[in-house]
C-alpha cells in the first residue's frame, strides 16, 4: 500500500497505461556505448562493473536490471570506462558508441516562443543551433552529422522537452526525430 514505507521502486509508466486501457509506446532503453543489442541481453550477467565505473555516473539498472543510460543525470563522455570494466563480450569498441538522435518535444522553450538555448550551450559538438522561424522566434535545429549522442542536451533543457531515441536504418531501432 502507499505510505506503508516500503520502497516499491520506478513505477512502469507503459505497464499502468496499459492496465487503465491507454496503451502507450514506450521508448526502447539505451544501454551502454558499443554494447552490441543482437547479443546484450543474453550476455550481460547485470553484475553492475558498467555502472560502478562510469565516472559521469550516467548508468543505473534499468528494466531486468540491465543498465541503461539515464542522460538526466548527465552525459556521456566516450570514455570507455564501462567497457573497459565488463568481463563479458558485449562492447564493440570497433563501431560507433550508438546511434542515437535528439528529439525536441513540443515542449521545448522556444518552440513555446521562450528564450531558451540551454541545449545548444550545452552541446559540445554545436550540433545544435538555434535559427529564425515564421513569427520571429527562433527553433532549435540539429545537425545529424556533428551530433555524437552524448546526451549533454538532454540534462540541460529545463523544459525536459530534449530526449534522445535510436536512429532508424542502423544497428539499433528505433522512432524519428525532429532535425534539418
Amino acid at each position: 500500500m502507499a505510505g506503508d514505507g516500503l520502497d516499491r521502486g520506478p513505477v512502469d509508466q507503459g505497464r499502468r497505461s496499459l492496465l487503465r486501457g491507454r496503451p502507450t509506446a514506450v521508448p526502447a532503453p539505451i544501454h551502454p556505448p558499443w554494447s552490441h543489442p543482437d547479443y546484450f541481453a543474453a550476455l550481460c550477467t547485470r553484475c553492475g562493473a558498467c555502472a560502478a565505473a562510469c565516472p559521469e555516473a550516467i548508468l543505473r539498472p534499468g528494466d531486468g536490471g540491465y543498465p541503461e543510460v539515464d542522460f538526466g543525470r548527465g552525459e556521456c563522455s566516450f570514455c570507455g570506462a564501462c567497457a573497459d570494466a565488463c568481463s563479458e563480450p558485449i562492447f564493440d569498441r570497433t563501431a560507433p558508441p550508438w546511434a542515437l538522435r535528439p528529439t525536441v518535444a513540443p515542449s521545448c522553450l522556444a518552440v513555446q516562443r521562450v528564450v531558451c538555448r540551454s541545449c545548444q550551450d550545452a552541446c559540445p559538438e554545436g550540433a545544435i543551433r538555434f535559427q529564425p522561424a515564421s513569427g520571429g522566434a527562433a527553433q532549435p535545429r540539429i545537425d545529424e552529422a556533428a551530433c555524437t549522442g552524448c546526451g549533454a542536451c538532454v540534462a540541460a533543457c529545463p523544459a525536459g522537452a530534449v530526449t534522445l531515441t535510436h536512429r532508424t536504418g542502423t544497428r539499433q531501432t528505433g522512432s524519428p526525430a525532429h532535425a534539418d
